[in-house]
């Protein structure tokens, strides 16, 4: 008996979007194509009737806009969604506020129609992720309220080893739990450098958005800069992130190089950097929500040289699959829940006899 197919609703104001994501996705054998909709209307209808397993969703539509579709959607009738966004700073905007709406993915989709073919690998990617995940009842979203101004910095400022350093990376899901992580840090902490798996337009808006939500310093990454404590730099999308050691302080690299496990920016790049240029043993490092393998072999070596390592737990991850690939090949020590991440980093900074909840490998 074959396996199940995957059912797609595909929702689109566009005619030709709709037929060229059918055609691309009906090229996979995994997948069928149940239905299109020109709008949330026509949709609604479709999905009690079809029951789609994923939904994909442009944002851009008449009589209801993708983003509100989706808060009711989430709300009502949990089903994953993958949310086609163009590739302006309008769209980065819209398709972070789908992530934080619930979306389990996004993709950038090109101005130009007929390039839309190019996307129907990274398509099928997700549909197949999303298609594999059950879908957790997710809280109502958090209201996001940027800082009127920076907190001081603290009257009795910390000193580090200036080799100290935090490691982040992630994927599907990633964006949200970065937030839930760095909207949790004080400033004086030592520099964090971050990969999250996300298209090459929607980097810098993802990087401003923390940073507005943050006491930390976000900012997209720029080849060469230093990394300073209080700063965390995101990787660009398309491009990867690497960190060298200089004299008395670390800079990063961004350099364009091959994908690794499909990706551009890769965690394992800046894992296996940091662990090159002596990083390790003065590392915090750890793996959030995602799909695939990215970061796995990287938090290997970094915990080999010394570093502390932790990966997401299964029960707080949007997708299973990074922290699972960390935790099995023992590059994790221990397991976290997100919520409690924020205050394990900072622990390993300014020790205490607090503990969070968290499954570790035995030493």
């Amino acid at each position: 008996m074959s396996p199940r197919k995957i059912r797609v609703l595909i929702i689109d104001d566009s005619a030709v979007v709709r037929k060229m994501a059918t055609d691309a996705l009906s090229s996979d054998p995994a997948i069928e194509v149940v239905g299109t909709a020109v709008d949330p209307y026509a949709a609604r209808d479709k999905i009690k009737e079809l029951l789609p397993d994923v939904i994909t969703l442009d944002i851009e539509m008449p009589r209801m806009d993708g983003l509100t579709f989706l808060e009711i959607l989430m709300q009502r009738r949990p089903v994953p969604v993958i949310v086609m966004s163009s590739l302006s700073q309008r769209g980065s905007e819209h398709a972070l506020e789908a992530l934080r709406l619930g979306a389990f993915d996004v993709i950038g989709k090109p101005g130009g129609s007929y390039s839309f073919g190019d996307l129907g690998p990274e398509l099928i990617t997700k549909i197949k992720a999303a298609g594999g995940t059950i879908l957790r009842a997710l809280p109502p979203p958090v209201k996001l309220t940027p800082l009127t101004r920076k907190p001081a910095a603290t009257s009795n400022p910390r000193t580090f080893d200036p080799r100290s350093i935090i490691l982040l990376g992630a994927s599907t899901g990633g964006t949200e739990a970065l937030r839930t992580v760095i909207t949790k840090l004080p400033a004086n902490l030592p520099g964090i450098a971050i990969v999250q798996h996300i298209p090459a337009m929607f980097s810098r808006a993802f990087a401003d958005r923390l940073h507005s939500l943050s006491a930390l310093d976000v900012r997209e990454a720029v080849d060469g800069e230093k990394l300073l404590p209080g700063t965390a730099l995101v990787a660009p999308g398309n491009f990867h992130l690497l960190l060298q050691w200089q004299g008395d302080h670390y800079r990063v690299r961004v350099t364009n190089g091959p994908q690794i496990w499909h990706q551009r920016p890769a965690v394992d790049m800046l894992f296996k950097s940091a662990t090159d240029c002596g990083a390790a043993p003065h590392a915090v490092a750890g793996v959030l929500t995602g799909m695939g393998k990215d970061g796995a072999e990287g938090l290997l070596k970094l915990r080999e040289k010394g570093a502390v390592t932790f990966a997401q737990d299964e029960a707080t991850s949007i997708v299973y699959g990074m922290p699972r690939a960390a935790w099995e090949n023992k590059g994790a020590q221990r397991q976290i829940p997100l919520g409690h991440v924020a205050d394990f980093i900072i622990r390993q900074f300014a020790p205490s006899t607090t503990t969070s909840p968290a499954v570790s490998h035995t030493t």
